[in-house]
């Protein structure tokens, strides 16, 4: 048995937690530009410039409503005893990111996170210390929190972008009926105002996933409770993580903006103000959800309301299968690497 000071562990979560929060910007960063590159209105330079920048504001000036419910997930006590299970829960996330990623498919760095956070408790302590949220919901007060406030947004949210792209397409499609081919550069300079709002929405819920977690590492060394993730987490979240799109999110974002429907302007300005509005709302309710999921869903709203027969729905099931394998096997993987650092390494 390996003795390990606890401030090594320490570090050793803040660094695989700003590596996660890159493989979240390979996911979901490239999902905010897919379309928005793909319909011709940027260059992939400008468009990830773009994002990078508002999501970066995101990051530092998004609040910290997602990041309190990420940090409450547990009722575990804040001592060097829960370094170990953070690393084990980020360092599982992180390894299905990466291999999603490579496998180009848009998963869910979201769902990955949350399994990594289920299974190293579970293994760790018990499922007893996991905030599921059941009891507060059936209660007198019908509380929606814990694992169920997280599972009922990461449900309804691509619904729900789906539902508002959807409508907005039949709506533009109905009022645009009679424009001319030139409305599509009017529509082309819009997305640019649309996609830096759905950036900074993104980096806002996004990035405050990891904070959550490297506020509650530092409050686990400190030993006390810290309220709002340092100004230092925020910067530092935000940069790395749209470092990711740079630096391969490529292939995710021609899943995207091509495989699952042929994009137009008109397409992916509807998508992007679908999305653009359910993750800001997810965000003001302090509820984490998955950006890849929602501009899926946006997408399959617009196709569906253009033509249903041209969304390519293999490419939307083999999705699906991937987002529902997302939780219990980076839970299992989680669950694993506690399970092996534990016996080999003891925290002083």
């Amino acid at each position: 048995m390996v003795l390990v000071s606890g401030i090594i562990i320490l570090i050793l979560v803040i660094l695989v937690g700003l590596i996660f929060a890159m493989t979240n910007g390979l996911h979901d960063a490239s999902s905010v530009v897919a379309t928005f590159i793909n319909c011709g209105a940027a260059s992939p330079k400008q468009a990830v410039a773009v994002a990078s920048f508002f999501g970066l504001l995101g990051a530092v000036f998004g609040g910290n409503l997602v990041a309190n419910t990420i940090s409450e997930l547990t009722d575990l006590p804040t001592n060097t005893s829960l370094l170990i299970i953070l690393f084990a829960a980020v360092l599982g996330a992180t390894l299905w990111n990466l291999i999603t990623w490579k496998l180009g498919l848009p998963s869910s760095s979201t769902h990955a996170l949350i399994g990594g956070i289920v299974g190293a408790v579970v293994v760790s302590s018990g499922y007893q210390h996991i905030t599921w949220g059941w009891s507060e919901l059936i209660g007198s007060d019908h509380q929606i929190t814990g694992i169920v406030k997280i599972v009922i947004a990461l449900f309804l949210s691509p619904f729900i972008g789906f539902f508002i792209a959807f409508c907005l397409e039949k709506i533009a499609r109905l009022l645009l009926r009679n424009s001319k081919f030139h409305i599509n550069k009017g529509m082309n300079h819009l997305q640019w105002v649309i996609v830096a709002g759905l950036s900074f929405s993104h980096g806002s819920n996004d990035t405050q996933k990891i904070m959550g977690i490297l506020t509650l590492a530092l409050a686990a060394w400190g030993g006390t409770a810290i309220q709002a993730a340092p100004l230092w987490v925020r910067v530092c979240g935000g940069i790395v993580m749209f470092m990711g799109t740079m630096l391969g999110g490529w292939s995710i974002m021609r899943t995207l903006g091509r495989g699952i429907f042929d994009i137009k302007p008109i397409h992916s300005l509807n998508s992007q103000l679908a999305s653009l509005g359910s993750i800001f709302g997810a965000s003001l309710m302090g509820a984490p959800v998955s950006t890849t999921h929602v501009v899926v869903g946006s997408i399959m709203g617009v196709g569906a309301a253009d033509e249903y027969r041209m969304v390519h729905w293999e490419i939307v099931k083999e999705i699906v299968i991937a987002w529902c394998i997302t939780i219990p096997l980076s839970a299992l993987v989680s669950g694993l690497i506690y399970t092996i650092t534990t016996s080999i390494v003891t925290v002083i």
